[in-house]
């Protein structure tokens, strides 16, 4: 079974390069956007680079009951690397 790690700001341009290196290395991908400032699509184009779509759950980390029912959906996780901002 492979290790999960959810990736905030997944599909931005340093969450979607993390997700691959991730995938590539093994690891079984949730990312997590609220797609302000990027595009559903990324998760499409993370999976032709390297075979394998991550799940992505659009959300903003700021809507706290949305956030708890997305991480007690993934009670299995190995770890989350914290890449959503807002830029000004």
């Amino acid at each position: 079974m492979k290790m999960k790690i959810i990736v905030t700001g997944g599909t931005g341009y340093i969450g979607s390069h993390t997700a691959v290196e991730l995938i590539e290395e093994g690891f079984e991908v949730i990312l997590i956007d609220n797609l302000y400032n990027s595009e559903a699509e990324v998760a499409g184009r993370i999976g032709k680079i390297t075979g394998t779509t991550p799940r992505l759950e659009v959300l903003d980390l700021c809507d706290h009951e949305k956030l708890n029912t997305c991480l007690k959906k993934f009670n299995d996780i190995a770890a989350i690397i914290h890449f959503a901002a807002y830029r000004l």
